[in-house]
């Protein structure tokens, strides 16, 4: 989940600096959002290569505060804090920042929007920021401001990485088909159950709604008798490429969030579904009980047989 195609242009005077910095994440944008709004992630990659964090606030709402001490490797600290302007979770951010010396006197005094677009299941990030001396040698900061920004997005890239690696099932398939038809047998309850599951199960649907905020209640019924009640709550739907949905309750055992994304190859259609765990060890469990990357890749080679006869009907 590294950042790739960075992009950074900059504006400056001696006592002023403008940057913008444009990165694209591999994660979703949901996930990205949450690095810059949740103390434990911040305290892992804010600030430049080699410094430590100590959250000391994080009220993320509009007018609440948010402070950071940053550790230098030589033991110096540099507080930075601000107050949040907007909050449109998972789009936009926009907070100002101050750097304060240790007496509380501020230094820099900066304004920071950042912005999350969905690029089929990874996030372009893009960075406007501002910042003015307020004391002659506060100048010399405003020298680094390009050199800490990217240092710390590529932090943050490599604790996105981190943070999901052991929580995730990612699997992908391309399908010889167009996207807006796999989309739509992906969607349509008329198509998912005809498909959906392992080899040998079966499907029977007691509601299903498939708009954000809808629901699909069904039971999976497994070759050797045993019924699986299941649930999914949709959350975002953009036809036709990306689909994003919870997979049973937040906060109750066998739950994970699954972004699916569709991306099209020259009139075939790559699809990935991304399954992220709350802990590794609740993937452990499906992977090893549940056997949940055979029954995807079985729940993906149905899909394709389905899509071949939907194609030749």
């Amino acid at each position: 989940m590294s950042a790739s195609n960075p992009k950074t242009s900059i504006a400056e005077n001696a006592m002023e600096r403008e940057l913008v910095i444009e990165r694209v994440f591999d994660a979703p944008r949901e996930l990205v959002f949450q690095a810059w709004t949740d103390p434990k992630h911040m305290a892992r990659w804010w600030g430049p290569k080699h410094f430590t964090n100590r959250v000391e606030q994080m009220d993320v709402r509009p007018g609440g505060s948010w402070r950071i001490i940053m550790c230098a490797p030589d033991g110096a600290e540099h507080p930075s804090q601000g107050v949040y302007r907007e909050i449109v979770p998972p789009e936009r951010l926009v907070f100002t920042n101050t750097a304060v010396d240790k007496d509380g006197k501020v230094i820099i005094d900066g304004f920071t929007t950042v912005t999350f677009a969905d690029q089929n299941g990874k996030t372009k990030l893009t960075l406007e920021t501002r910042g003015v001396a307020k004391v002659d040698y506060a100048a010399n900061y405003l020298k680094g401001m390009e050199a800490g920004w990217t240092q710390s997005l590529e932090r943050l890239g490599e604790s996105l990485l981190a943070s999901t690696a052991d929580r995730e099932i990612v699997i992908t398939r391309v399908f010889d088909a167009p996207r807006s038809l796999v989309f739509d047998a992906w969607t349509d309850p008329q198509h998912v159950g005809s498909w959906w599951g392992p080899t040998g199960f079966t499907t029977t649907t007691h509601e299903i709604d498939v708009r954000p905020g809808g629901v699909w209640r069904f039971i999976m019924h497994a070759p050797n008798g045993v019924d699986y009640p299941n649930k999914i709550l949709y959350l975002e739907i953009t036809k036709p490429e990306r689909l994003v949905y919870d997979h049973g309750d937040d906060g109750q055992p066998g739950y994970f969030r699954v972004t699916v994304t569709f991306t099209d190859e020259g009139g075939k259609t790559r699809l990935t579904m991304r399954s992220l765990f709350a802990t590794a060890a609740e993937r452990e469990e499906v992977v090893t009980k549940y056997h949940a990357i055979e029954g995807g890749n079985q729940t993906l080679d149905r899909f394709g047989e389905h899509l071949e006869k939907v194609k030749h009907a």
